[in-house]
């Protein structure tokens, strides 16, 4: 299968390619390409285009275009379409929810709340709290001064 795909040349630092028609099982610097189509330059923002009934020609054929060269070709207009992400996916594409969606999950947590509020009340009349229990006893300590109080008045 062919592939519309861009070869690097160009010095260090200083990238430049050629987008090449080569087999899709060699590599890109091999120089086994079936055709150069173009040239494009990424820091200086420059392309040029051979000849574009040529690229249109390949891609009836069947050759497959990477995503760079797509992008590279829409930009140009040598061929209709829509730019294609061509950034690394990082992190997974979030779906938006739909209203329905938002709709049956505020549902779902009303009735996960609803069940909750109502076993809470039950639950803090059985188990007392610690104040609950503090208040139920006596407080012992002022009963013991008085009688402390008491016999030291009757030693004296």
């Amino acid at each position: 299968m062919l592939k519309i795909r861009l070869q690097r040349v160009g010095r260090k630092h200083d990238p430049s390619y050629r987008i090449v028609a080569t087999n899709s099982r060699t590599g890109p610097k091999s120089n086994k390409h079936v055709a150069i189509l173009g040239q494009h330059d990424s820091i200086r923002k420059t392309t040029t285009i051979n000849d574009p009934e040529q690229v249109k020609d390949f891609i009836a054929k069947g050759a497959q275009l990477t995503p760079r060269v797509h992008n590279i070709l829409v930009a140009e207009g040598v061929i209709n379409g829509k730019k294609v992400n061509v950034l690394p996916q990082k992190t997974p594409v979030v779906k938006e929810p739909t209203e329905e969606e938002l709709a049956a999950q505020a549902e779902a947590e009303a009735a996960a709340n609803a069940p909750e509020e109502s076993t809470d009340e039950p639950a803090a009349e059985e188990a007392p709290t610690e104040e609950k229990v503090a208040e139920d006893t006596p407080e012992e300590a002022p009963a013991e001064e008085e009688k402390e109080e008491e016999k030291t008045e009757d030693a004296e």
